[in-house]
């Protein structure tokens, strides 16, 4: 499989800028072409500007920003990409120009450095054509800004080689991104709804259904976004929608391009906004209000029942584009299920009779199915992965149902000896889904909280009791639940960027699937007091340092040891620094009590950190605390937990901090 080490960029306009930012960032060997010197210039300066932002923000420190800038070189010749193991164009939308380029790279590079196009329009197939061994080569369709936007659309072409493939995948892990990968259709995932989204709302100011500033607020309303469609045409350009629009039109009437847009794009002029501002939902029709709304909704669910028709891609592909490339609250395929399959298919039957469209045929809950969890298997390994991004891997009703399915197959099947649980995206599992917490409080349905508790623990129980060897890898973020879920495993391996924590009593309630009991058996009473009772978010070094994670470990080493090629690390004895041994003993020989109230009997931590520590406590919700810290010194098993579930989910501080993440709160301790 082959190693990307260095990237190259060609193309240094707004999105390669981006993209040779975003690799960089991510420790990548970085060389940003373009076709003069003046024009990777401007590209780094633009790369610099945002660097400078991200500093004065304190996003990054100085260190962070100089040790990124010096992975990133600029040049104006293609020949300096002689050393690239991967080379993405960013070049703007013509297809002469890009197989023009693929032509030249071709007769440069060597014939495994891998040739990607981020093309929104052409087909890889087609592209591929200008290609000297075009089983390198495939689509990369990077979303705007590229920097911060963490989808990627993975377009293999006709003759893209499944090792291409892999090792795309592979990069999009390790730079940051969220994946989906899609057939070499027109407008691939995302474009082939969105763009014809965004031509509707055209049409309905054409045919003065309603202004440009109501469709605008109907559609913020109806999709759960921040800019309508005409809002977002004027930021990435109107001729951009008019352009991709044109070239979904071999689709049929529903995708011919407005005349209005075309005018639109031609003048080269933004919409007018002639009452921003001055305008609120109330003061659209509700006639025309619920024409917008059926019109915007139907095509998009019309053209996703054609995407699952024609097998583009996933239904849960279609929700992950949306939700991370266009920050829609709801994906496509939650909003059909929330309508109602009589409603979708009504909406759908609409547009296919205004547009004299064949109907497609994939509408119903059996087409809407999404996943949260997928299990992979490779002879003797099982790998299952928390696959949803979108939502940082939340434990839900359905993802823990999931988990539990995938888990009963890996441990069943006598040809697996090791199943490895990782995730996706920024988070290994962020924790339990507050929104379910929040919902059940104010419907009274606390008992629900309960049956979900007790049937996580059932699913952790198993995979801490399981028999084959059960390895946690840590991606990301392991919070609450998620650190629970790793703490079931046998051995904890972590990614140099992983981030551990129990944040639970700091929203006022308390680690209820095993948390209390598994980390004690695991670091100790003090050390779990210390992580329990602070809330402190470790970084992967720090949690290896006190036994919580058993080695940190690279990406290539974990993709190793997923296909059974790697050495899988032990759980050694750890021996604490005089730092972490001083912690240990403050929690271990005080009470909580008495270091509320400062009344330390034995404390050899420095004023100052003891004074950190006790202001932390004081801003945890405080029966959640009293809870925790019984749970601990009983250690009655993770069954104990469940006790108390009633009790803390009907305090007045756990649904005060449930709806305040992320906000500094005042506890009462009721």
């Amino acid at each position: 499989m082959k190693t990307i080490r260095t990237v190259g960029v060609v193309g240094a306009g707004t999105m390669g800028a981006a993209l040779a930012q975003k690799f960089a960032q991510e420790g990548f060997n970085v060389i940003l072409a373009d076709r003069a010197l003046s024009f990777v210039e401007k590209g780094i300066v633009q790369i610099k500007t945002v660097f400078d932002q991200a500093i004065e923000r304190r996003l990054f420190s100085h260190e962070q920003v100089n040790k990124f800038l010096s992975n990133l070189n600029g040049t104006e010749k293609l020949t300096d990409l002689k050393a690239c193991d991967l080379i993405v164009e960013a070049i703007f939308e013509n297809f002469e120009a890009k197989t023009e380029l693929f032509r030249q790279l071709s007769e440069i590079v060597p014939d495994d450095t891998i040739l990607a196009s981020n093309t929104s329009s052409f087909s890889i197939t087609e592209l591929a054509t200008a290609v000297k061994n075009p089983k390198r080569f495939v689509g990369l369709h990077y979303f705007y800004h590229a920097a911060k936007n963490r989808l990627v659309e993975i377009i293999p072409g006709e003759n893209t080689s499944a090792q291409t493939l892999k090792t795309s995948q592979r990069f999009s892990v390790v730079s940051g991104k969220d994946a989906i990968v899609c057939a070499d259709a027109y407008g691939f995932v995302v474009n082939r709804f969105f763009v014809p989204w965004l031509n509707e709302a055209v049409r309905l100011y054409e045919e003065q259904v309603a202004s440009i500033e109501e469709i605008d607020l109907v559609c913020k309303e109806t999709f759960g976004i921040g800019m309508g469609p005409f809002e977002l045409m004027n930021a990435t350009g109107v001729p951009v929608a008019y352009h991709a629009e044109k070239t979904l039109e071999v689709f049929g009437n529903l995708y011919v391009v407005a005349q209005a847009l075309k005018n639109q794009a031609e003048s080269m002029q933004r919409w007018p906004f002639e009452k921003a501002g001055e305008m609120n939902l109330q003061m659209v029709k509700p006639i025309a209000e619920k024409q917008i709304k059926e019109r915007m909704m139907g095509v998009v669910f019309f053209i996703c029942a054609q995407l699952l028709d024609e097998k583009v891609c996933s239904a849960t592909d279609i929700n992950r584009g949306a939700r991370i490339g266009l920050q829609w609250k709801k994906g496509p395929i939650d909003l059909m299920k929330k309508t109602g399959e009589q409603q979708v298919a009504k909406m759908i039957h609409d547009i296919g009779a205004l547009y004299q469209m064949p109907l497609p045929k994939s509408i119903g809950k059996n087409h809407w199915e999404t996943s949260s969890v997928k299990l992979e298997i490779n002879g003797v390994i099982a790998v299952i992965t928390m696959d949803l991004p979108e939502q940082q891997n939340a434990l839900s009703e359905e993802t823990m149902t999931q988990l539990y399915d995938c888990f009963i197959q890996a441990d069943e099947d006598p040809r697996i000896e090791i199943i490895y649980i990782t995730g996706t995206g920024k988070a290994f599992v962020a924790g339990a889904d507050i929104k379910f917490f929040v919902n059940k409080i104010k419907n009274n349905l606390i008992g629900d909280i309960e049956t979900f508790t007790e049937f996580g623990q059932k699913v952790f129980r198993l995979i801490d009791h399981s028999k084959k060897k059960v390895i946690a890898v840590i991606n990301g973020l392991a919070l609450g639940g998620g650190l629970e879920l790793a703490l079931c495993a046998d051995i904890i391996l972590a990614l140099p960027k992983a981030q551990l924590a129990f944040p639970e009593t700091g929203i006022g309630i308390y680690p209820g699937l095993g948390g209390t009991q598994r980390s004690t058996q695991r670091i100790g009473e003090g050390l779990s007091k210390f992580l329990i009772h602070t809330g402190k978010t470790l970084s992967a070094s720090e949690a290896e340092q006190i036994g919580l994670v058993d080695k940190v470990i690279s990406y290539d080493e974990m993709f190793s040891l997923f296909e059974g090629n790697g050495i899988l690390p032990q759980r050694s004895s750890v021996s604490l620094t005089s730092k972490w041994k001083a912690i240990e003993d403050f929690f271990e020989n005080n009470h909580l009590a008495n270091i509320s109230n400062n009344k330390l009997s034995k404390n050899i931590l420095s004023p100052e950190e003891t004074e950190k520590i006790i202001k932390t406590i004081h801003q945890k919700a405080p029966i959640a605390l009293r809870i925790a810290d019984k749970l601990i010194t009983e250690k009655r098993g993770c069954e104990s937990e469940l006790e108390h579930l009633h009790e803390i989910f009907s305090t007045s501080d756990a649904l005060l901090g449930l709806t305040s993440i992320g906000k500094q709160v005042a506890y009462e301790g009721k």
